[in-house]
């Protein structure tokens, strides 16, 4: 899996105009899935115990916005030498 992902890095960096487009794709992509398990382990909680939903509710938001900031974060990043 590695050996195969070397060869697209190495063309990454060789071209200085994809290296923002990659950077926001890979944060993009974390992003997504970080907010998919925070918002599934947050649904498997409220099923065990409904009692609870505010406080997973709560946790779940923050959860979320903390993983959409990495993403927010590498948009900024990505644009900032233009």
């Amino acid at each position: 899996m590695i050996s195969s992902v070397l060869p697209l890095l190495a063309d990454v960096v060789a071209n200085p105009g994809l290296t923002g487009s990659f950077t926001l794709g890979m944060a993009g992509a974390g992003a997504g899935i970080g907010i998919g398990l925070v918002a599934g382990r947050a649904a498997e909680a409220v099923g065990r115990n409904p009692g609870a939903f505010g406080r997973v509710l709560t946790i779940a938001i923050i959860g979320m916005a903390l993983a959409e900031s990495v993403a927010i974060y590498a948009l900024i990043l990505a644009f900032q030498g233009r």
